[in-house]
């Protein structure tokens, strides 16, 4: 965490109730206004929160990014999304030229050949992007909840991302699925159909799978690689 960003943990820390993510939302938006957005893949998590957002009228920023390789199905969830919502989300996409000229040196599915093309092809769609998304922002929210990984047990609701320079903020991170798919039936959340297909973490269609009974929550995500190596760098603890 930088010097100057530590005076900021302990006010932030003091909006935020783990029993209460509306009204931590509340709060954060209030403090912080057009400088705390949310990041959807339009998971059942960022579906949930996309409602909180919404039903309260909060002035939070939604955003996307869209790597070009997303299935059908997201596509869909994000139109009814807007259909029901009739919210702004803002869409990042890849830097056109970088990604010519990866795909002109290594083909379309250059990601099945190496761990370093493919994270180098993560770079390009997901890490490039986010940062153009997060520039001038202050709070990040994020679905990621402690049930997704054992190494997410011990995470705590505020950290700060050293890498990207910003406050993330996890409201969902103790939910239970039990409680998240109750909360979307409950509330007519449009949801990814590929959820109720096995699949339980949903990126680009190339490089997702459903997950088969008792597989790690991971285990759909780039499964022709070494569990070690799994990440996009979207969510790193670089200090």
């Amino acid at each position: 965490m930088s010097i100057s960003s530590a005076p900021e943990a302990a006010i932030l820390t003091s909006m935020i109730d783990v029993n209460d993510p509306a009204g931590s939302l509340q709060r954060l938006a209030a403090a912080y206004p057009g400088r705390v957005v949310l990041s959807t893949s339009f998971s059942w998590e960022d579906q949930a929160i996309t409602h909180l957002i919404s039903s309260l009228g909060l002035p939070i920023g939604l955003f996307t990014l869209d790597t070009g390789r997303l299935f059908a199905e997201t596509y869909s969830t994000w139109a009814a999304t807007l259909e029901k919502y009739a919210v702004r989300i803002d869409a990042f996409y890849p830097e056109e030229q970088a990604l010519q000229a990866f795909v002109g040196s290594h083909g379309p599915n250059a990601f099945y050949e190496s761990v370093a093309l493919r994270q180098q092809c993560c770079h390009l769609r997901k890490v490039v992007p986010l940062k153009k998304a997060l520039a001038g922002k202050q709070v990040w929210i994020t679905g990621i909840r402690a049930a997704h990984s054992p190494n997410r047990h011990d995470m705590q609701q505020l950290e700060w991302d050293a890498a990207n320079q910003i406050w993330k903020y996890h409201p969902l991170l103790h939910w239970t699925t039990d409680e998240l798919k109750a909360f979307i039936k409950a509330n007519g959340i449009p949801a990814n159909p590929l959820h109720e297909k096995g699949f339980v973490s949903i990126g680009c269609a190339p490089c997702t799978r459903a997950v088969q009974p008792g597989e790690d929550f991971r285990a759909g995500r780039w499964w022709w690689e070494d569990a070690s190596k799994k990440e996009c760098g979207l969510h790193v603890h670089a200090s």
